[in-house]
């Protein structure tokens, strides 16, 4: 069991979001593309569809300076240097031309050529990049040194030919020890450092198979390179209709390098994108539908805003429009990709929260109020004795202010400071907070308490006259496909509602399904960005990590990217881990992954309000302090 708990544990690692955002910045600086991501996988690949870059999982659980300069190395390869003058066509034409016996063999030394061919290259373009590599470099000869030993002991020639022909490169062939049928190719490997592309690379892998094919018989088992796959790639012969290949020509001219087909992929992305029209062409434009005038152009970006019902039975009114109102709106809206790439497929509907039980929750909110009336009462009079120490403070030997009435140290002081200021902060607190509330189905067994924790929130903030927002989020899980994932934000107490009462209706809250907490927390964060409060906090209510359709992997990654995007618009985010036991250190590293240090734990139930008090007064002290 340990061992599988291990192995479990390292699959679950992830890198830190921040460290990962650092790579980021450097691929899109070098490649000029805003839109491209970083993920970590097996080996370094491309993903044109996906607008993705992946470097290799090789770096891990080496020494920290290792492991950074190893990924920078994947980033600096990939994106300087496959990126520009890796040529895509030619190497489509070898995919095809290729035997099929010893296929992954030769695909394997092509990338090993190309590899030191572009390491050459990018460390020429940019001179700063060679320690890196020599970092990649060292640490993978004592990997293939390795690898050729126990490839040879173990007959596997293909794979120890691979390990034998990096070493020669970066080493010489002298260094390298090997079966002698190796060392017959001594001779081609040296024509490698005149290979000047793609082209000239391939000539020599043709080269090497047909010199070792007599003596490797069997294709290599393990693979060291993925760089792009086959399939990724748009078809040599790509236009956008049958129909109308004639009229579109010339508008597409072929593509040579990946640059160029990752800006292909993302054209007929942002042209096939659009919520208003659908075409039956294969790859639709922008325009104007012919049997519908009327119609809106179809751009990335525009949302449903209005539900059209058709005629039916008992139904007289054609194209009716449905026009709730914005508290209780049925329409649902399209994320798009503003809130991200991971829910382009996300609809969401946003909504007053429908109360219930009302006579019986009075009852029950007279009593928790009860309950907490002795923390409120000592808390809201800790803060205002803040404010009124702060607002008589007088702090004095200052070099600008105003001019005080003992001017002596004008003449005895060498640099006199003759100044003081008065702080006298205004008596409303300069802060807006909002309150996210994990609405998934985990939480049934803490809504108790949470709804306790959530109220003591709602009544502090409405003491301190502090204008919040209160909500509840869950996605559908059961409505939820790949095309499709239904999404719901459900007010509790609003922005606009000022220091209206709310009570019951957190005690209306109930468990849902799953939680997609990365988009919900750009949703919050877009009501917060535009307040005019100097001081802003979003805070997370929530049990575990992110658990929605198709965010299982990505979930983590990308809630931290969220929390880095609202701290760098000046919102605070913070996270109260709710759980009814002690949190296990795994859990730890997970919310500060996502959090970094703004995350904290109830240890029980009972301690819930505790610590949103806890979260409160820090928060509010910064606020006192800034004010």
């Amino acid at each position: 069991m340990d061992s599988v708990d291990r192995f479990i544990q390292f699959n679950n690692e992830t890198i830190d979001a921040r460290q990962l955002m650092h790579y980021e910045n450097v691929a899109k600086a070098l490649t000029k593309n805003t839109l491209l991501a970083i993920n970590e996988r097996k080996l370094i690949e491309f993903q044109p569809v996906d607008q993705t870059i992946s470097i290799s999982v090789f770096w891990r659980h080496r020494d920290e300076q290792v492991m950074h300069e190893g990924r920078l190395s994947d980033i600096f390869l990939m994106s300087e240097g496959f990126w520009k003058f890796f040529d895509v066509l030619i190497w489509q034409d070898f995919l095809e031309e290729k035997p099929t016996e010893l296929s992954k063999f030769m695909d394997q030394l092509l990338f090993c050529i190309e590899e030191f061919r572009l390491v050459e290259v990018v460390q020429e373009k940019r001179v700063g990049t060679q320690k890196t590599f020599k970092t990649r470099i060292k640490t993978y000869l004592d990997f293939h040194k390795q690898q050729l030993r126990v490839n040879i002991q173990k007959g596997f020639l293909a794979d120890a030919f691979i390990s034998y022909l990096y070493i020669s490169l970066y080493e010489g062939t002298m260094y390298v020890q090997g079966p002698d049928s190796f060392k017959l190719a001594n001779n081609i490997i040296q024509k490698v450092y005149e290979s000047k592309t793609t082209q000239q690379s391939i000539d020599l892998v043709f080269q090497l198979y047909f010199l070792l094919n007599e003596y490797v018989k069997e294709d290599s088992l393990l693979q060291y390179y993925a760089i792009i796959s086959y399939t990724s790639l748009p078809p040599k012969d790509f236009h956008y209709h049958r129909g109308v290949k004639n009229a579109e020509l010339g508008e597409e001219d072929k593509k040579d390098t990946i640059e160029e087909i990752f800006r292909s992929w993302h054209r007929e992305n942002e042209q096939e994108n659009g919520v208003h029209l659908q075409y039956e062409l294969e790859h639709g434009r922008d325009g104007k539908a012919e049997q519908a005038i009327e119609a809106e152009e179809g751009q990335e970006g525009h949302e449903i805003t209005m539900t059209g019902k058709g005629q039916s039975s008992g139904n007289s009114k054609v194209g009716q429009v449905d026009q709730s109102s914005n508290d209780q709106s049925s329409d649902l809206k399209k994320a798009g990709k503003s809130f991200g790439k991971e829910h382009i497929n996300v609809v969401y509907k946003e909504q007053r929260i429908a109360i219930t039980d009302a006579s019986d929750n009075k009852n029950l909110l007279y009593k928790y109020r009860q309950e907490h009336a002795p923390f409120l009462k000592a808390f809201v009079q800790e803060m205002k004795k803040r404010l009124d120490q702060k607002r008589i403070d007088k702090r004095t030997n200052l070099t600008k202010g105003r001019l005080s009435t003992k001017l002596t140290p004008l003449w005895t002081d060498e640099r006199p400071k003759p100044f003081y200021k008065k702080d006298a902060p205004s008596i409303q607190l300069n802060a807006v907070f909002g309150l996210l509330v994990d609405g998934s189905a985990s939480m049934q067994d803490k809504m108790d308490e949470t709804k306790k924790a959530v109220l003591l929130f709602h009544d502090v903030l409405r003491e301190l006259k502090i204008t919040h927002e209160i909500v509840l989020h869950y996605e559908d899980a059961y409505e939820a496909t790949e095309t499709s994932q239904p999404n719901a934000f459900e007010w509790i107490h609003k922005l606009e509602d000022g220091q209206m009462d709310n009570g019951l209706d957190i005690l209306s809250m109930i468990a849902h399904e799953d939680n997609r907490d990365g988009f919900a927390i750009r949703w919050l964060g877009k009501r917060l960005e535009n307040r005019a409060e100097n001081h802003k906090f979003l805070l997370v209510f929530s049990d575990g990590e992110p658990s929605a359709f198709g965010y299982a992997q990505n979930g983590i990654m990308d809630t931290a990217e969220a929390v880095l995007e609202q701290e760098q618009l000046g919102i605070n985010v913070l996270h109260l881990f709710l759980n009814d036991h002690e949190a296990t250190e795994e859990q730890l590293n997970l919310f500060r992954l996502i959090f970094g240090k703004k995350s904290a734990t109830a240890s029980s139930l009972e301690k819930f309000s505790e610590e949103t008090l806890r979260l409160l007064r820090k928060m509010l002290h910064l606020v006192v302090q800034g004010s």
